[in-house]
């Protein structure tokens, strides 16, 4: 069916174990993420959205429920298919960049290419177009700290792309960023949006979340809120700021 979601999560349940005491860090959590949407996910410290992230991004597994992720029942899977969906279908944004220190921009986004078994020569044209599409391709054989944050930030972004895969998700990706760069970061996620690819970003703040097209809050493990945005442009958000 070319309307089925590319996420469902059904009934969500994840429970941790702490000592004698039961955490319920997600408690009957439903929801569908279809292609081309862009969703905020936020909630307070404690909330769920980390744990909801972890499942999404196929990091963890429920204890109880079912999560489909573009047709294949990832809740149900092992370890090994786990860690193939995440190299195929998901990239991954994360707040400290997590690139490697030692290696230039361009070796930094072929890694995904390397596990995805890619010739070299194609590894190195995919990530060379990866970075061109950020914005960054005059920087390919920079080092990552030749290069500033908001770089730094678009290469990860680079690299999560460079496989071309289902969903984008960020986790805080403009926690470690000044007001400006974040800006531009989020301006980048709109223009990626508007190519068609699937963002899903997690985030505490409200700032952040407004440049979204649909927000989801959770509190205690459940959502609380599911809605269509308007969301706030660049410019918007910087005079906001300046005020």
């Amino acid at each position: 069916m070319p309307d089925a979601p590319l996420i469902r999560l059904t009934d969500i349940t994840k429970v941790y174990q702490m000592g004698d005491m039961e955490v319920r860090a997600l408690d009957g959590v439903s929801m569908e993420i279809h292609r081309g949407e862009y969703v905020a996910i936020m909630g307070p410290s404690g909330s769920g959205k980390s744990t909801m992230m972890n499942v999404i991004g196929c990091l963890d597994t429920p204890t109880n429920g079912t999560y489909e992720l573009n047709g294949k029942l990832a809740s149900a899977m092992s370890d090994d298919e786990l860690a193939q969906i995440r190299n195929e279908e998901i990239g991954f944004v994360f707040q400290t960049f997590n690139l490697l220190a030692r290696t230039t921009a361009l070796q930094n986004v072929e890694l995904p290419l390397i596990y995805a078994g890619k010739h070299p020569d194609e590894r190195h044209q995919m990530a060379h177009q990866a970075l061109e599409n950020v914005g960054l391709g005059s920087r390919g054989d920079h080092m990552p700290n030749q290069l500033s944050g908001g770089q730094r930030q678009r290469v990860a972004i680079a690299r999560a792309l460079v496989n071309d895969p289902s969903i984008l998700l960020a986790d805080e990706p403009t926690g470690a960023l000044d007001t400006k760069t974040s800006v531009e970061i989020m301006a980048l996620f709109e223009d990626l949006y508007q190519k068609g690819n699937t963002i899903i970003l997690v985030t505490h703040e409200e700032d952040i979340a407004r440049h979204a097209h649909r927000i989801v809050k959770l509190r205690d493990g459940r959502i609380t809120h599911d809605e269509p945005n308007l969301p706030i442009s660049s410019e918007e958000h910087l005079a906001h700021l300046n005020l």
